[in-house]
Protein backbone atom coordinates (compact mmCIF):
# COMPACT_ATOMS: atom_id res chain seq x y z
CA UNK A 1 0.00 0.00 0.00
CA UNK A 2 1.12 3.63 -0.76
CA UNK A 3 -0.55 6.49 0.06
CA UNK A 4 -2.12 8.46 -2.62
CA UNK A 5 -1.06 11.82 -2.38
CA UNK A 6 -3.87 13.49 0.13
CA UNK A 7 -6.11 11.36 -0.28
CA UNK A 8 -5.86 7.51 1.11
CA UNK A 9 -3.37 4.20 0.76
CA UNK A 10 -4.09 2.76 -2.38
CA UNK A 11 -2.64 -0.76 -3.26
CA UNK A 12 0.60 -0.94 -6.18
CA UNK A 13 -1.85 -2.21 -8.37
CA UNK A 14 -5.08 -0.47 -9.67
CA UNK A 15 -7.61 -2.61 -11.94
CA UNK A 16 -8.14 -0.20 -15.09
CA UNK A 17 -11.10 -0.12 -17.04
CA UNK A 18 -9.53 -0.88 -20.51
CA UNK A 19 -9.05 -4.88 -20.14
CA UNK A 20 -12.27 -5.20 -18.46
CA UNK A 21 -14.76 -2.53 -20.98
CA UNK A 22 -12.97 -4.98 -24.00
CA UNK A 23 -11.06 -2.15 -24.74
CA UNK A 24 -7.54 -4.62 -24.83
CA UNK A 25 -8.48 -7.62 -26.68
CA UNK A 26 -11.31 -10.40 -26.46
CA UNK A 27 -12.83 -11.26 -23.25
CA UNK A 28 -16.51 -11.78 -22.23
CA UNK A 29 -18.24 -10.27 -19.15
CA UNK A 30 -18.22 -13.25 -17.03
CA UNK A 31 -14.34 -13.43 -17.44
CA UNK A 32 -14.84 -9.57 -16.69
CA UNK A 33 -16.42 -9.91 -13.28
CA UNK A 34 -14.53 -12.80 -12.72
CA UNK A 35 -11.34 -10.93 -13.26
CA UNK A 36 -12.58 -7.71 -11.46
CA UNK A 37 -13.55 -10.06 -8.41
CA UNK A 38 -10.19 -11.98 -8.20
CA UNK A 39 -8.10 -8.41 -8.46
CA UNK A 40 -10.60 -7.47 -5.11
CA UNK A 41 -10.05 -10.75 -3.58
CA UNK A 42 -5.96 -10.05 -4.08
CA UNK A 43 -5.58 -7.01 -2.35
CA UNK A 44 -6.12 -4.71 -5.36
CA UNK A 45 -8.38 -0.96 -3.37
CA UNK A 46 -8.79 0.71 -6.70
CA UNK A 47 -10.85 0.35 -9.73
CA UNK A 48 -10.01 3.24 -12.46
CA UNK A 49 -13.04 3.13 -14.96
CA UNK A 50 -14.92 5.68 -17.38
CA UNK A 51 -17.82 5.25 -19.27
CA UNK A 52 -15.55 5.82 -22.57
CA UNK A 53 -14.13 2.06 -21.63
CA UNK A 54 -16.58 -0.13 -23.54
CA UNK A 55 -19.44 2.51 -24.46
CA UNK A 56 -20.63 1.59 -20.49
CA UNK A 57 -19.70 -1.88 -20.47
CA UNK A 58 -16.51 -1.42 -17.61
CA UNK A 59 -18.84 0.37 -15.43
CA UNK A 60 -21.46 -1.96 -15.73
CA UNK A 61 -18.95 -5.00 -14.74
CA UNK A 62 -18.20 -3.54 -11.96
CA UNK A 63 -21.51 -2.86 -11.03
CA UNK A 64 -22.63 -6.47 -11.61
CA UNK A 65 -19.40 -8.04 -10.04
CA UNK A 66 -20.83 -6.63 -6.46
CA UNK A 67 -24.24 -5.97 -7.05
CA UNK A 68 -24.33 -2.39 -6.21
CA UNK A 69 -22.30 -2.82 -3.27
CA UNK A 70 -18.52 -2.59 -3.31
CA UNK A 71 -16.47 -4.24 -0.65
CA UNK A 72 -14.90 -2.07 2.79
CA UNK A 73 -12.22 -0.36 1.48
CA UNK A 74 -12.46 -0.64 -2.49
CA UNK A 75 -12.77 2.50 -4.06
CA UNK A 76 -13.85 3.46 -8.09
CA UNK A 77 -12.59 6.27 -10.23
CA UNK A 78 -14.65 7.30 -13.24
CA UNK A 79 -13.49 9.63 -15.79
CA UNK A 80 -15.28 12.58 -18.38
CA UNK A 81 -14.45 14.14 -21.38
CA UNK A 82 -14.92 17.03 -22.44
CA UNK A 83 -14.73 20.31 -24.99
CA UNK A 84 -14.19 23.92 -24.19
CA UNK A 85 -17.47 25.26 -24.29
CA UNK A 86 -19.75 27.27 -21.65
CA UNK A 87 -19.97 27.10 -17.48
CA UNK A 88 -23.29 25.44 -18.43
CA UNK A 89 -23.09 23.41 -20.36
CA UNK A 90 -19.62 22.15 -18.62
CA UNK A 91 -21.65 21.68 -15.81
CA UNK A 92 -24.45 20.06 -17.34
CA UNK A 93 -22.13 17.61 -19.18
CA UNK A 94 -20.40 16.36 -15.73
CA UNK A 95 -23.49 16.10 -13.84
CA UNK A 96 -24.89 14.04 -16.86
CA UNK A 97 -21.82 11.49 -17.08
CA UNK A 98 -21.30 11.05 -13.08
CA UNK A 99 -25.19 10.08 -13.41
CA UNK A 100 -24.72 7.81 -16.27
CA UNK A 101 -21.79 5.76 -14.48
CA UNK A 102 -23.25 6.12 -11.26
CA UNK A 103 -26.46 4.36 -12.65
CA UNK A 104 -24.21 1.69 -14.98
CA UNK A 105 -21.98 0.94 -11.17
CA UNK A 106 -24.98 0.57 -9.05
CA UNK A 107 -23.61 3.15 -6.91
CA UNK A 108 -24.26 7.03 -5.07
CA UNK A 109 -20.64 8.18 -5.08
CA UNK A 110 -17.43 7.84 -7.14
CA UNK A 111 -14.50 8.44 -5.09
CA UNK A 112 -12.02 9.97 -7.51
CA UNK A 113 -13.55 11.93 -11.25
CA UNK A 114 -10.91 12.56 -13.90
CA UNK A 115 -11.43 15.32 -16.37
CA UNK A 116 -10.17 13.06 -19.26
CA UNK A 117 -9.38 15.71 -21.49
CA UNK A 118 -6.29 17.37 -22.98
CA UNK A 119 -5.81 20.88 -21.56
CA UNK A 120 -4.00 23.06 -23.53
CA UNK A 121 -2.79 26.50 -23.03
CA UNK A 122 -5.50 29.24 -24.30
CA UNK A 123 -3.62 30.23 -27.32
CA UNK A 124 -2.21 26.53 -28.31
CA UNK A 125 -3.23 25.60 -31.54
CA UNK A 126 -2.60 21.78 -33.00
CA UNK A 127 -0.51 20.70 -35.63
CA UNK A 128 -2.53 20.82 -38.84
CA UNK A 129 -4.56 18.24 -39.61
CA UNK A 130 -5.06 17.51 -35.78
CA UNK A 131 -6.23 20.85 -35.50
CA UNK A 132 -9.45 20.18 -36.88
CA UNK A 133 -9.99 16.99 -34.58
CA UNK A 134 -8.46 17.52 -31.64
CA UNK A 135 -10.41 20.79 -30.36
CA UNK A 136 -12.93 18.83 -29.86
CA UNK A 137 -11.39 16.98 -27.18
CA UNK A 138 -9.17 19.29 -25.33
CA UNK A 139 -9.65 22.35 -22.68
CA UNK A 140 -8.36 25.31 -22.00
CA UNK A 141 -6.69 26.60 -19.76
CA UNK A 142 -9.28 29.58 -19.21
CA UNK A 143 -12.24 26.73 -19.87
CA UNK A 144 -10.43 24.65 -17.05
CA UNK A 145 -10.53 27.83 -14.24
CA UNK A 146 -13.87 29.43 -15.13
CA UNK A 147 -15.72 25.57 -15.26
CA UNK A 148 -14.61 22.51 -14.94
CA UNK A 149 -12.88 23.43 -11.39
CA UNK A 150 -16.13 25.42 -9.90
CA UNK A 151 -18.10 22.54 -11.39
CA UNK A 152 -15.92 19.67 -9.68
CA UNK A 153 -15.90 21.50 -6.32
CA UNK A 154 -19.73 21.80 -6.83
CA UNK A 155 -20.05 18.11 -7.46
CA UNK A 156 -17.92 17.45 -3.96
CA UNK A 157 -20.25 19.80 -1.86
CA UNK A 158 -23.25 17.85 -3.20
CA UNK A 159 -21.84 14.43 -2.28
CA UNK A 160 -21.37 12.63 -6.01
CA UNK A 161 -17.87 12.68 -5.73
CA UNK A 162 -14.75 12.48 -3.41
CA UNK A 163 -12.57 14.12 -4.98
CA UNK A 164 -10.84 15.33 -8.88
CA UNK A 165 -7.92 14.54 -10.49
CA UNK A 166 -7.05 15.46 -14.13
CA UNK A 167 -5.46 12.79 -17.27
CA UNK A 168 -2.18 14.14 -17.69
CA UNK A 169 -1.95 13.55 -21.71
CA UNK A 170 -2.77 16.95 -22.59
CA UNK A 171 0.24 19.71 -23.54
CA UNK A 172 2.51 19.35 -20.80
CA UNK A 173 3.06 23.08 -20.71
CA UNK A 174 -0.27 23.43 -19.42
CA UNK A 175 -0.13 20.06 -16.90
CA UNK A 176 2.56 22.08 -15.37
CA UNK A 177 0.44 24.95 -14.71
CA UNK A 178 -2.49 23.12 -13.24
CA UNK A 179 -0.06 20.65 -11.00
CA UNK A 180 1.34 24.25 -9.71
CA UNK A 181 -1.47 26.43 -9.00
CA UNK A 182 -3.13 27.35 -5.93
CA UNK A 183 -5.72 24.89 -6.10
CA UNK A 184 -4.29 22.00 -7.81
CA UNK A 185 -6.09 18.27 -8.41
CA UNK A 186 -5.74 15.72 -5.75
CA UNK A 187 -4.54 13.24 -8.22
CA UNK A 188 -3.10 13.03 -12.04
CA UNK A 189 -2.60 10.03 -14.05
CA UNK A 190 0.86 9.81 -15.68
CA UNK A 191 2.26 8.22 -18.86
CA UNK A 192 4.95 5.25 -16.74
CA UNK A 193 6.62 3.43 -19.02
CA UNK A 194 10.41 2.65 -19.49
CA UNK A 195 10.07 4.13 -22.83
CA UNK A 196 8.63 7.33 -21.62
CA UNK A 197 6.60 7.06 -24.81
CA UNK A 198 2.59 8.24 -24.89
CA UNK A 199 2.48 6.47 -28.45
CA UNK A 200 -0.61 7.05 -29.95
CA UNK A 201 -2.17 9.16 -27.80
CA UNK A 202 0.17 12.06 -28.06
CA UNK A 203 -1.27 14.79 -30.32
CA UNK A 204 1.55 17.50 -30.01
CA UNK A 205 5.29 17.92 -30.98
CA UNK A 206 6.76 18.89 -27.84
CA UNK A 207 8.19 16.33 -25.73
CA UNK A 208 5.44 15.05 -23.26
CA UNK A 209 8.44 15.36 -19.97
CA UNK A 210 6.27 12.92 -17.94
CA UNK A 211 9.23 12.52 -15.17
CA UNK A 212 9.20 16.56 -14.73
CA UNK A 213 5.48 16.36 -14.41
CA UNK A 214 5.26 13.46 -12.09
CA UNK A 215 8.71 15.10 -10.03
CA UNK A 216 6.49 18.18 -9.68
CA UNK A 217 3.47 16.51 -8.83
CA UNK A 218 4.73 14.10 -5.64
CA UNK A 219 6.42 17.58 -4.64
CA UNK A 220 3.05 18.92 -4.73
CA UNK A 221 1.63 16.46 -2.83
CA UNK A 222 -0.43 15.26 -5.54
CA UNK A 223 -0.90 11.43 -6.12
CA UNK A 224 0.34 9.88 -9.59
CA UNK A 225 -1.23 7.16 -11.30
CA UNK A 226 0.53 5.61 -13.56
CA UNK A 227 -0.62 4.68 -16.74
CA UNK A 228 0.17 2.47 -19.93
CA UNK A 229 3.09 0.55 -18.13
CA UNK A 230 3.23 -1.17 -21.58
CA UNK A 231 2.91 1.45 -23.62
CA UNK A 232 -0.47 -0.11 -25.05
CA UNK A 233 1.21 -3.40 -25.66
CA UNK A 234 4.42 -2.10 -26.84
CA UNK A 235 6.35 -3.70 -24.27
CA UNK A 236 4.45 -7.28 -24.20
CA UNK A 237 6.00 -10.36 -25.83
CA UNK A 238 3.13 -9.82 -28.91
CA UNK A 239 0.36 -7.18 -29.48
CA UNK A 240 -2.92 -9.32 -28.91
CA UNK A 241 -4.74 -6.97 -31.39
CA UNK A 242 -3.75 -6.50 -34.99
CA UNK A 243 -1.91 -3.01 -35.32
CA UNK A 244 -0.80 -1.24 -38.47
CA UNK A 245 3.16 -1.58 -39.48
CA UNK A 246 3.44 2.62 -38.97
CA UNK A 247 1.09 2.95 -36.02
CA UNK A 248 3.18 4.73 -32.71
CA UNK A 249 2.73 1.60 -31.00
CA UNK A 250 4.21 -0.99 -33.69
CA UNK A 251 7.38 2.04 -33.92
CA UNK A 252 7.59 1.38 -30.12
CA UNK A 253 7.48 -2.50 -30.19
CA UNK A 254 10.53 -2.37 -32.57
CA UNK A 255 12.16 -0.04 -30.54
CA UNK A 256 11.63 -2.13 -27.34
CA UNK A 257 13.32 -4.86 -29.20
CA UNK A 258 16.46 -4.59 -26.50
CA UNK A 259 14.55 -4.57 -24.01
CA UNK A 260 12.89 -8.00 -24.78
CA UNK A 261 16.01 -9.48 -25.21
CA UNK A 262 16.98 -8.73 -22.25
CA UNK A 263 14.05 -9.90 -20.27
CA UNK A 264 15.20 -12.88 -22.03
CA UNK A 265 18.50 -13.03 -20.44
CA UNK A 266 16.55 -12.66 -16.80
CA UNK A 267 13.73 -15.35 -18.04
CA UNK A 268 11.55 -12.37 -17.33
CA UNK A 269 7.88 -11.44 -19.13
CA UNK A 270 8.57 -8.34 -20.32
CA UNK A 271 4.73 -7.30 -19.65
CA UNK A 272 5.56 -8.25 -15.98
CA UNK A 273 9.27 -6.40 -15.92
CA UNK A 274 7.64 -3.22 -17.41
CA UNK A 275 4.94 -3.33 -14.83
CA UNK A 276 7.52 -3.83 -12.00
CA UNK A 277 9.30 -0.43 -14.04
CA UNK A 278 6.93 1.47 -13.41
CA UNK A 279 5.66 0.70 -9.52
CA UNK A 280 9.67 1.70 -9.32
CA UNK A 281 9.51 5.39 -11.10
CA UNK A 282 10.06 8.11 -8.48
CA UNK A 283 6.50 9.59 -7.59
CA UNK A 284 3.80 7.17 -8.62
CA UNK A 285 1.82 5.61 -5.87
CA UNK A 286 -0.45 2.94 -8.09
CA UNK A 287 -0.27 1.38 -11.62
CA UNK A 288 -3.03 0.84 -13.67
CA UNK A 289 -3.33 -2.79 -15.08
CA UNK A 290 -5.09 -3.08 -18.22
CA UNK A 291 -5.70 -6.75 -17.85
CA UNK A 292 -8.34 -8.29 -19.42
CA UNK A 293 -8.85 -11.58 -17.79
CA UNK A 294 -7.72 -13.63 -14.76
CA UNK A 295 -4.40 -15.01 -15.99
CA UNK A 296 -2.83 -11.78 -17.36
CA UNK A 297 -4.30 -10.32 -13.52
CA UNK A 298 -2.52 -12.81 -12.02
CA UNK A 299 0.54 -12.57 -13.46
CA UNK A 300 1.37 -9.12 -12.76
CA UNK A 301 0.17 -9.17 -9.24
CA UNK A 302 2.38 -12.24 -8.33
CA UNK A 303 5.00 -10.60 -10.91
CA UNK A 304 6.51 -9.22 -7.68
CA UNK A 305 7.03 -5.38 -6.55
CA UNK A 306 8.92 -2.95 -8.02
CA UNK A 307 12.35 -3.73 -9.71
CA UNK A 308 16.21 -3.17 -7.84
CA UNK A 309 17.91 -0.02 -8.96
CA UNK A 310 20.57 -2.52 -10.96
CA UNK A 311 17.78 -3.81 -12.87
CA UNK A 312 16.14 -0.24 -13.56
CA UNK A 313 19.85 0.86 -14.34
CA UNK A 314 20.55 -2.20 -16.91
CA UNK A 315 17.38 -1.51 -18.72
CA UNK A 316 17.65 2.54 -18.70
CA UNK A 317 21.75 1.75 -20.59
CA UNK A 318 19.63 0.31 -23.36
CA UNK A 319 18.77 4.15 -24.50
CA UNK A 320 14.79 3.36 -25.16
CA UNK A 321 13.90 6.51 -24.25
CA UNK A 322 12.26 9.12 -26.04
CA UNK A 323 14.33 12.61 -25.47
Amino acid sequence: MNQLGALWPVSDYTLGGGGIGQVWGSTDRAEAIATVQAAVDHGVTLLDLAPMYGRGEAESVVGAAFDGSLPDGIRVTSKCLLATDTTEAIADRLEKSILRSLDSLRAEHIDLFFLHSQIILDDYQFPTPLNETQTQWSVTQQCFDEAVRPAFEALIKRGLIGAWGVTGTGHPDAIEQILASDKPPQAVQLISNLLDSPGGIKRYPEAARQRALMAQAAANGIGVMGIRAVQAGALCLEFDRPIAMDHPEMLDYERAAPFRALCQTWAMDPAIVAHRYALAMQGVSTVVLGVKNRQELMACLDGGGPLSMEQIASIDALGLQRP
